[in-house]
Parts: C-alpha cells; structure tokens; sequence
C-alpha cells in the first residue's frame, strides 16, 4: 500500500490541476455570457432606439397629413372666395349695364 501512496498522490495531484483547468474554463466561459449579456443590452438599446424612431416617422406623418388637410381647407376657402368675387363682378357688370340702360333711355 505504501508503494502505491506516491502514485495516488500524483493522481490527485493531476485530479487537482484538472479541476484548476475546469475553473479557468468556468471563469472563461462566465465572461463570454457577461459579454454576451452586454451585447444583448446593447442590441436592445438599439431595438428601442429603432422603435423610437418609427414613432418619430408616424408622428411626422401624421403631422404631414395635418398639413395636407390644412392646406385642402385652404383651397377649398380659395375656390369659394373666387365664386364670392366672381359673383361680385358679374352684379358689377349688371349693374353697369342697368346704369348704362337708364342712362341710354334719358338721354
């Protein structure tokens, strides 16, 4: 048994520095998810910020179709100022005309 006591004490000696290699690859292994979980916070930020700018894209469109709602609403005041001014012209023009028919029938 004593012959056998440097031999097992090897064993476990290489047992020990198996187990020291296992810890490195642990330690190793639990940076990589540290790095992984970083990144997933990174892509995450980005993910927000991508949201974040749709938004923004649909307000600017709703925005743009104020616009354009604001814009048809002025045309549409446009056109009925143009029939209120044509309207005005055309009982100008009668009433020259009925001017122009008085004067015709004095003189």
């Amino acid at each position: 048994m004593e012959l056998l006591m440097p031999f097992l004490k090897a064993i476990n000696a290489i047992y020990g520095i198996l187990k020291a290699i296992n810890a490195i690859y642990g330690i190793v292994k639990a940076t990589n998810d540290i790095n992984n979980a970083i990144y997933g916070n990174f892509k995450a930020i980005d993910d927000i910020n991508n949201a974040m700018n749709g938004i923004f894209q649909a307000i600017n469109a709703i925005y743009g179709i104020i616009n354009v709602i604001y814009s048809l609403t002025n045309s549409i005041n446009g056109i009925f100022n143009g029939i209120y001014s044509l309207k005005n012209s055309i009982n100008g023009i009668v009433i020259v005309i009925f001017g122009l028919n008085i004067f015709s029938k004095n003189t």
